[in-house]
């Protein structure tokens, strides 16, 4: 089983517009709103997979409500905590002329000590029966800044695999617990190691205690820098759409990978695959079929030497 963690959950309102103009009105052709935040997002890829799934994190207040009968309506195994807080909102505009997404995110429900010590207590015997985790996206306020390195040290302790989605200290403070893997995008890689060359930042990371970094650059695929070596994977065709979803697509690639031992080659495959067809899916935590299995087979996926030294 994959347990995936969302500390930060969210009901997505998603809008769909013609054109996104700032400093104007809009027309919406289509409004959706349904559980998210990102680790529920991959747990949707993974349940359309056919990938047994768990959900939890942190809940509460009428959205939090909200949320959790969108997860039972979606057949979702839902082993979320209550929180006194109400959970939040993230609204998302996507240009259907741009093909693009901007995204408006709340910070989250004030959770209390005692409040992250019962989810400790729910998280670490969901630990018994899982054999990943997928721990991902912000913190809450009120949670301790190594929350996601205290959830990596618990997992490893009951022989649990780790992929971590997060940014900024959230993600520093979690590199000396050691994740199997960690997956910032190019920007993140940036904003907390001060290298803009992808696959450099990405061995800082490496250095700091992770045991492999998986980094999404965009339209460009991603590329990972692992002990074993060094890949880059990239998409047969340029796609525009909603690019919302495409990370937890591919975490989603790279959490059910771990499960069946893929070697890195076939799970680069994969991810960039899953995550391709994300983007022609309208809301985060889908992706089309079709183009999934066509991009299955069409990715391009190639190992390379990059310097180890910034010169």
């Amino acid at each position: 089983m994959i347990l995936t963690v969302t500390l930060n959950a969210a009901v997505d309102v998603t809008y769909e517009v013609d054109r996104l103009v700032p400093n104007s009105s809009h027309p919406v052709g289509a409004l959706h709103a349904r559980a998210g935040g990102k680790g529920i997002n991959v747990a949707r890829v993974l349940h359309t997979l056919g990938t047994p799934v768990t959900v939890t994190g942190l809940v509460g207040g009428p959205t939090g409500r909200q949320l959790r009968v969108d997860l039972a309506e979606s057949g979702l195994r839902d082993e979320l905590v209550s929180v006194d807080g109400d959970t939040r909102r993230t609204v998302t505009v996507v240009s259907r002329e741009a093909g693009d997404a901007t995204v408006f995110n709340e910070r989250g429900p004030l959770i209390r000590p005692d409040e992250w010590a019962d989810f400790t207590v729910r998280y670490r015997r969901l630990l018994r029966t899982a054999e990943v985790v997928v721990l991902s996206g912000s913190l809450p306020p009120g949670l301790p800044p190594d929350a996601y390195g205290q959830l990596v040290r618990a997992a490893a302790e009951a022989g649990c695999r780790t992929i971590l989605d997060a940014s900024g200290p959230a993600l520093l403070h979690a590199l000396d617990a050691g994740p199997d893997i960690v997956k910032p995008n190019a920007a993140e890689l940036h904003a907390v190691t001060g290298e803009p060359r992808p696959l450099l930042a990405a061995r800082k990371l490496l250095a700091r205690g992770t045991h492999a970094v998986a980094a999404s650059l965009g339209p460009d695929g991603l590329c990972a820098v692992t002990p074993e070596g060094t890949w880059r994977a990239r998409p047969p065709e340029q796609l525009t759409g909603n690019p919302t979803g495409a990370g937890d697509a591919c975490v989603a690639a790279l959490a059910r990978g771990l499960t069946t031992a893929d070697d890195w080659p076939t799970l680069l495959r994969e991810a960039v695959a899953l995550s391709a067809a994300a983007v022609l899916a309208p809301l985060a935590g889908a992706f089309d079929p079709q183009a999934h299995r066509r991009f299955r087979t069409a990715v391009l996926v190639e190992e390379v030497h990059a310097p180890r030294h910034q010169p």
